[in-house]
């Protein structure tokens, strides 16, 4: 008798039957990957998730009976598991989505499946490589979640990052993250202080409908000043620039001026925004003055960026396996020993203020 292979089990929640057929099919493309139950509301999903007890749940946002974010409280609350949220690439979805997160979903996959697109292959191949990553995972529901005494829910609340004693030595940070990002992006600005004294890069792996939203979602959760880059400004400190969805961001220095430039090429990067194109530009004009940060992420996105930057007398600090949704781009700088530190996403505000300063 062969030996079988062991299935990743799938229950998609969705009230489109072309959406629950369309995911069931490019799911089940890969013989590693079940669909044991499909749900048209998150009521008859929650029921779904109960009888199958399966590793992914992927979860529509706007259905009928019981909404996505609804389901995904339940859900996070009764039976954590990875969820992935399918979301239309609109800013109503955006913020849905980034809601999502905050309350448990791993990450995201857009709705526009119905078009006849050359992005199709490319959608259904990072469905199943999520399924996948996030299956293998061991799951950490959020803490916001689970129920806390006051005494343990203060002391979980984000501590601000003290500054440290020292001259400002690095004033330059650079930031890639993808998959999970955006809860670890959020927790780490959260705890900045109000006078934090370098500029902040993020290259966020992200759609160009979201990443507006995002930077608003941060901005008012945080201390310092974030917005989304728009074509050429001045990089200015205490701000943190988030890089639009399908663009580039890149730092350059214009006489005596640093400039944040939003830029269309490398066209063909694999990423838009990818962080070695961020990492990479800080490297070339600011080397040991940037400081470069590597969050959840699947691949090795900035692994080449760090490189450069390392060789030219900057620092880097990875985020930890344990904290990570996926463990690949901070992975990727680990082994190749670049990272100067491993930090937890918990630590890691305190982890920047420490390697921006001489100490």
């Amino acid at each position: 008798m062969e030996n079988e292979i062991v299935s990743i089990k799938v229950v998609v929640v969705d009230d489109s039957a072309f959406m629950r057929k369309a995911l069931s099919t490019m799911l089940e493309k890969d013989p590693e990957i079940k669909v044991v139950a499909t749900a048209r509301n998150g009521e008859e999903g929650l029921e779904l998730i109960r009888t199958h007890q399966p590793d992914v749940v992927t979860l529509d946002i706007e259905m009928p009976k019981m909404d996505g974010l609804t389901a995904l409280r339940h859900i996070m609350m009764e039976m954590p598991r990875p969820v992935l949220m399918v979301s239309s690439l609109t800013t109503e979805g955006a913020e849905s989505t980034l809601k999502a997160m905050e309350l448990g979903a791993v990450d995201f996959i857009p709705k526009q499946l119905s078009k006849v697109s050359l992005d199709i292959v490319r959608i259904e191949e990072s469905l199943r490589a999520k399924v996948k990553e996030v299956a293998r995972r061991k799951f950490r529901a959020p803490r916001a979640l689970r129920p806390a005494t006051a005494k343990q829910a203060a002391a979980r609340a984000p501590q601000p990052a003290a500054r440290p004693s020292g001259r400002l030595i690095r004033d330059v940070v650079a930031v890639g993250v993808s998959t999970g990002g955006p809860p670890a992006v959020q927790k780490m600005l959260s705890a900045l202080p109000a006078d934090f004294p370098a500029g902040i890069l993020i290259a966020q792996h992200m759609p160009a409908a979201f990443t507006g939203p995002f930077a608003k979602r941060l901005d008012s959760v945080s201390q310092i000043r974030v917005k989304e880059a728009e074509g050429v400004e001045a990089f200015k400190p205490g701000t943190v620039y988030i890089a639009p969805g399908g663009k580039h961001l890149v730092l350059a220095q214009k006489g005596s001026r640093m400039e944040v430039q939003v830029v269309e090429e490398p066209a063909n990067a694999l990423y838009k925004p990818s962080a070695n194109v961020l990492i990479g530009s800080t490297a070339e004009y600011f080397g040991r003055r940037t400081l470069g940060v590597i969050l959840t992420g699947m691949g090795n996105d900035g692994l080449e960026g760090v490189r450069a930057l390392k060789s030219r007398g900057g620092r880097a600090i990875a985020q930890n396996d344990a904290s990570c949704v996926v463990f690949g781009m901070p992975k990727a700088i680990v082994d190749a020993n670049l990272a100067d530190e491993v930090v937890d996403i918990d630590d890691m505000a305190q982890a920047v203020m420490k390697n921006i300063y001489t100490h």
